[in-house]
């Protein structure tokens, strides 16, 4: 869910404003009705890829299709990777 307050109410509630944030949530800080900035959560860099998935269908912004989901083996780790690069690289 996407929050907006105009500039002057976002400045008088900053408390709440950041209390939004730490849940979660985007807020949308408008002047004179144009959306001028947004006040996001930072990102952890230890996050995976479940974790984000969770957050955004908790907040609303995915709806997961129900299908189990393995992320894709890596190249790097198939034994054997870089030669045939090299190989396919020098035809």
């Amino acid at each position: 869910m996407n929050l907006r307050y105009s500039m002057h109410d976002a400045r008088a509630r900053f408390s709440e404003v950041i209390r939004h944030v730490r849940g979660g949530k985007t807020v949308t800080v408008s002047c004179r009705g144009e959306p001028v900035a947004e006040i996001r959560p930072v990102l952890r860099k230890s996050v995976t890829i479940e974790e984000r998935l969770d957050e955004l269908e908790r907040r609303g912004a995915l709806v997961r299709s129900g299908k189990s989901w393995k992320p894709p083996a890596s190249v790097a780790e198939r034994p054997g990777a870089l030669e045939r690069f090299l190989a396919d690289r020098n035809e």
